[in-house]
């Protein structure tokens, strides 16, 4: 059973999800350029990919806490610059947005890049 809360916390895993994230961010960056220039920040899908960063980050605090995984230097590094990553756009994630009803104007227009 205890297995099971442990969901493989990997390495392999997690350079996978790296990667996915990666891939995803250069195709947004291209989907940007097709759309005639759109500034990725205010691209729709700024939510998703701060949701999946958020998660990138998190699976990588797990994997440095977990003291079964030997972590080479390069591996440490690529988690801290996701974390770095992450601490910039912790805004824009899911659980930390109010519903646009309870949102200011002020709040509303950030978000929204207006």
């Amino acid at each position: 059973m205890e297995q099971e809360n442990n969901m493989a916390i990997t390495v392999a895993n997690f350079i996978k999800l790296a990667n996915f994230y990666n891939q995803m961010t250069m195709m947004m960056s291209a989907i940007c350029v097709e759309k005639g220039g759109i500034a990725i920040e205010n691209y729709v899908g700024r939510f998703f990919a701060a949701d999946t960063l958020e998660f990138v980050a998190e699976y990588g605090r797990r994997l440095m806490a977990d003291k079964k995984h030997e972590l080479t230097p390069e591996i440490i590094s690529v988690i801290n610059r996701f974390n770095e990553n992450y601490a910039r756009v912790k805004d824009l994630t899911t659980p930390t947005q109010k519903p646009i009803y309870e949102m200011t104007l002020a709040e509303f227009e950030r978000l929204m890049n207006i």
